[in-house]
């Protein structure tokens, strides 16, 4: 009995600490309507910002020309799911990674960074993140694509200084600049298959195999002579090197 009430006793105390030990909200939001208000506001502001982390990837970065390249590159070949998706997105995306690492390094150390360390307001960190970026992507886009956009606007973004272009403008031209590139790379890769395809269809012809697809002759060839070629290896540093 005396081991029961013992237990009883144990039980009820440790029920009691553990009713004691209550969650204060308010430490998570700060005392205030405009403080509380303020970090509600940023709390959806961090969220919407990375659920559109992905199409960010894409808009700022040259993830589009590679993507669109080695598109160009399966369809030359004439092979409809080799390379996988997956892989020539993961391809293209470490290729990015590598291209953008100087931007990365600079946005991270001049803003992210000092923003979580609060020396720096949001505002401040805001202007120290995108100038990188803002850099990068003035480096690679068109005067032409630019003043598309300008004229676009009809004067609602004035431009003063061209490099502190609003990034409504820069964004959009960048990533036509971008498109277009990509497919200027895409015609050169595309264009000695084409030849493949050209001559072993001549050839074809002129032995009277009518019956016979070109494509059954063409695509060995066409994958020898890329493998020949060492594609991979001229295709990527090609890549790398039209943005750098």
């Amino acid at each position: 009995m005396k081991r029961l009430a013992l237990a009883g006793l144990a039980l009820a105390l440790s029920i009691g600490a553990a009713s004691a030990q209550t969650v204060d909200l308010g430490t998570l939001i700060p005392t205030g309507g405009a403080s509380a208000t303020a970090r509600i506001v940023q709390m959806a502001a961090v969220l919407t910002v990375l659920s559109l982390a992905p199409g960010l990837l894409i808009m700022v970065t040259s993830f589009t020309r590679f993507t669109v390249a080695l598109s160009f590159l399966r369809s030359g070949l004439g092979l409809q799911s080799t390379p996988a998706n997956m892989v020539l997105i993961s391809l293209a995306l470490f290729m990015t990674f590598f291209v953008m690492a100087p931007t990365f390094d600079k946005a991270w150390r001049n803003g992210l960074q000092p923003l979580m360390d609060n020396t720096i307001s949001q505002e401040q960190a805001y202007v120290a993140i995108t100038e990188p970026f803002r850099a990068f992507m003035l480096s690679q886009v068109r005067e032409k694509d630019i003043a598309l956009f300008e004229d676009l606007s009809k004067g609602s973004f004035e431009i003063k200084d061209r490099s502190q272009v609003d990034l409504r403008i820069l964004i959009p031209a960048f990533m036509i600049s971008e498109l277009r590139r990509g497919f200027e790379i895409g015609f050169l890769i595309v264009l000695p298959f084409l030849v493949i395809d050209m001559i072993v269809a001549a050839l074809t012809m002129s032995m009277g195999m009518m019956m016979l697809p070109p494509s059954v002759i063409s695509l060995p060839v066409k994958i020898l002579f890329f493998v020949l070629v060492d594609g991979w290896n001229l295709l990527v540093g090609s890549l790398v090197r039209s943005v750098s």
